[in-house]
């Protein structure tokens, strides 16, 4: 199995912005994790879709944008013509899901659903067929730099036996609290993409923090 390692900006210098999605592609990242968080859904609040343009002008990345944001469906369009590769948005702020889904999906993206720590998978459920991924939360999500949820190996093996069980071929993404000390078991559990923050853009040289990541992962077992 192939994993992915996505920097998430949230971590990096908001002021310079595309020299941390430089830092990302030349550390051989392979996707671009960008946070948009409303104040609402979650306590903090970041950026919207003209900086998420800003980003997609800097970088031949794909950008996994991660919607914590109430009513996702009200502005999903704006990511999508911002030049969102992958859009994912919360069960817990949309009463719309699928609908969200097949948007995401007819604006040419992959479409993702993301989880809170105490939500269940089964609140998936419903949406197997719609799903492109899964974003399972490791932190309770607002703000970056928290330590991880150690029930999260435990409920991302859950989903990937559910996921396998429904016969979907949706990916595994989990976002908050990965290091190198946790990665390769996270992926052992199930994981394929896996978003750092403080442990890449927090560390002195970012492409050796991605390939650290990269070789904890090596040789694990599914």
């Amino acid at each position: 199995m192939t994993v992915r390692i996505a920097p998430s900006l949230l971590a990096s210098d908001f002021a310079r912005l595309a020299d941390a999605v430089r830092l990302a592609e030349e550390g051989g990242a392979d996707l671009v994790h960008v946070d948009v968080m409303d104040g609402h859904f979650v306590p903090n609040l970041t950026i919207g879709a003209p900086v998420v343009a800003a980003v997609r002008k800097a970088t031949r990345l794909p950008l996994d944008v991660h919607l914590m944001i109430e009513k996702p469906e009200a502005t999903l369009s704006q990511y999508l013509g911002a030049g969102a590769d992958w859009v994912s948005v919360h069960v817990e702020a949309t009463a719309h899901l699928q609908r969200c889904l097949e948007l995401i999906r007819s604006g040419g993206a992959r479409a993702g659903a993301a989880i809170n720590p105490a939500t269940p998978t089964r609140a998936l459920e419903a949406a197997w067929p719609d799903l492109d991924y899964v974003v399972v939360m490791s932190v309770n999500p607002g703000w970056g730099g928290q330590p991880f949820l150690a029930p999260t190996f435990g409920k991302v093996r859950q989903l990937r036996d559910e996921l396998r069980a429904a016969g979907s071929p949706a990916s595994i993404e989990v976002d908050g609290g990965v290091e190198s000390g946790n990665a390769g078991e996270l992926v052992a559990a199930g994981a394929e993409i896996l978003v750092a923050g403080t442990a890449i853009y927090g560390q002195s040289d970012v492409k050796a923090a991605i390939e650290k990541l990269r070789q904890a992962t090596r040789g694990t077992r599914v």
